[in-house]
């Protein structure tokens, strides 16, 4: 529809003939059908599946005389049986349980039973049958059965007597032996939770409800080839016949179910649901480690070596030894260690309050269970607490391989910022406030880089008042929008400020006035300020202290 700029109207009609094929209600469904569209004759008509198909051809002069007919959903072979016109075209869907039978063995070569499963209406048996007859060489490999004309019921219960050895194909349900109809996939989960041996199936839309994969015809990759020849119709273009691509998909979950090797899926297999492993989401941390504790023992051997050509250099060596493990320890304990803990400590401690109060409840003869699930909503409103603090702190450590450029207001900035330094700040007896902007100040960046330079210089900003009473200790952070349109972060504090003579090298690399610092912080903050276009300085505040200032372009919608 994007293609087409809108300039084509769209309608969709479901006729449900799997589980309604009586001829009353097809010839009610044609009827209704003309009527309603008696005044718009479409110029295509797309059928999917092989009752649609054989609707349409049956009923096209009374709906759609002059349309274009497209077909898809079902097999080449499906087509030649129902004896369509040569001017119908179909985007073919060939599904080839030989191909979903040949993964399920390469997923488990030890299986000696081979069961699959079908319903009982007329396309669950055209299945089956189709079934038999791809799978007869296949078959002779494994004591086979075939399970037809069962209930749901007599399925599950089937299912659950499944050797463990078992390779299981599902086909569909669209109807049991009591005349039950169902969406197959339904029935084929409903057969899953009792199943004591992997499924396997055709369909994509099974993943999800118990099977393990199969070889498929995604809906994304029909839909596709169907377009391009309702497309090419539309405009005229000669259209043929074509085939959607096959691919294999695998549920991962399943796979952990029953224990099956990733390894053995076909090549080019598209994993469902499945969980990055550590080395992927944390290769880049791995390395970094390795390389930090390689460059120690590097270091470490050359100051012993150090040691042993000159005695005098000995002190030397072990000052130098010690700030490596220092700098090593820094940056495993995190600058924010303490902030994370005193924010978590609140609503862990909440949650487990809650639960032995719920527990006292239970243990009464008539138990309130108005006031536990009252309870058990305070839990769940402070496990969802404990989770976003969490979840912020993630989003500022994460591994970041490319700048995630987005518009966004640095007011939220600064309150999240102030809400990460917020236990910080109370263990230090700094008193934090803030002036916001009544507007948005949007600026265009990457919001965790500036998140960080807050940080940075906030964190800083209290260090320097480590040597004032702590009723003097206060940290303002001021937004604003200035006269050149531009936004303006303002970061003061009231410590005893910077020497004036240390001013211009205070964002010089390594430049630090600490006996921990790394002299890094600054730096750091002044490269990524001007990585988006912005500047940062300090001045002296007249009546004491520091103000770091922070400019940022104002983005263009902003």
């Amino acid at each position: 529809m994007d293609a087409t700029q809108g300039k084509i109207e769209l309608f969709s009609e479901f006729l449900d003939l799997s589980r309604f094929p009586e001829e009353e209600h097809i010839v009610r469904m044609a009827r209704y059908l003309s009527e309603k569209y008696a005044d718009r004759r479409p110029d295509v008509v797309i059928a999917l599946g092989e009752q649609s198909a054989r609707f349409i051809v049956a009923n096209r002069r009374q709906l759609a005389e002059n349309a274009k007919i497209i077909h898809a959903g079902f097999s080449s072979s499906t087509a030649e049986k129902i004896d369509l016109p040569s001017d119908v075209i179909g985007a073919f869907s060939e599904f080839d349980i030989l191909k979903t039978a040949e993964m399920a063995r390469g997923l488990q070569p030890e299986a000696r039973y081979l069961f699959v499963i079908g319903g009982s209406s007329e396309f669950d048996r055209w299945w089956l049958a189709t079934a038999r007859a791809d799978l007869a060489a296949f078959s002779k490999g494994y004591e086979t059965t075939y399970l037809e004309d069962l209930t749901i019921d007599e399925f599950t219960k089937r299912a659950a007597e499944f050797p463990r050895d078992s390779i299981v194909l599902a086909l569909t349900i669209f109807k049991d032996s009591a005349g039950r109809n169902f969406i197959p996939r339904e029935a084929i989960r409903q057969i899953s939770q009792t199943a004591s041996a992997p499924i396997y199936g055709p369909y994509p839309t099974y993943i999800g409800y118990g099977v393990v994969g199969g070889n498929v015809v995604t809906f994304e990759s029909l839909g596709m080839t169907v377009a391009d020849l309702a497309l090419d119709a539309l405009a005229g273009k000669p259209i043929s016949n074509l085939e959607s691509p096959q691919t294999y998909i695998a549920d991962a979950r399943q796979l952990l179910r029953w224990a099956l090797p990733e390894k053995n899926l076909p090549p080019g297999t598209v994993q469902m649901f499945r969980e990055p492993t550590f080395w992927e989401q944390y290769w880049f941390a791995v390395v970094a480690a390795l390389a930090v504790i390689t460059t120690q023992g590097i270091v470490i051997t050359g100051l012993l070596i150090e040691r042993r050509r000159r005695r005098e250099a000995e002190i030397e060596s072990r000052h130098r030894l010690l700030e490596v493990v220092h700098l090593n320890q820094s940056a495993t304990a995190g600058a924010l260690s303490a902030s994370i803990a005193h924010e978590l400590n609140q609503p862990l401690g909440a949650i487990r309050s809650n639960a032995e109060a719920a527990a006292i409840i239970l243990r009464s003869e008539r138990p309130d269970l108005k006031l536990i699930e009252q309870i058990l909503i305070d839990i769940q409103d402070d496990d969802q607490r404990a989770g976003d603090i969490i979840s912020r702190m993630r989003g500022l450590l994460k591994k970041r391989s490319e700048i995630d450029w987005q518009e966004f207001d640095l007011n939220e900035v600064t309150t999240s910022a102030i809400q990460i330094l917020h236990g910080d700040a109370e263990r230090r007896g700094v008193v934090v406030s803030s002036n916001r902007a009544p507007r948005e100040l949007l600026v265009r960046a990457d919001k965790i880089h500036v998140q960080q330079v807050v940080l940075n210089l906030a964190t800083n900003a209290m260090d320097a008042m480590l040597e004032m009473v702590a009723t003097e200790r206060r940290l303002v952070l001021e937004t604003t929008l200035t006269k050149e349109s531009q936004v303006e972060l303002s970061i003061s504090d009231t410590g005893r400020g910077i020497p004036d003579e240390q001013l211009a090298s205070i964002f010089q690399p390594f430049y630090t006035t600490k006996p921990t610092g790394t002299g890094l912080g600054l730096s750091i903050a002044r490269a990524i300020v001007e990585t988006y276009g912005g500047k940062i300085w300090a001045t002296n505040r007249p009546e004491g202290g520091a103000v770091f200032r922070v400019v940022l372009p104002l983005a263009r919608s902003g």
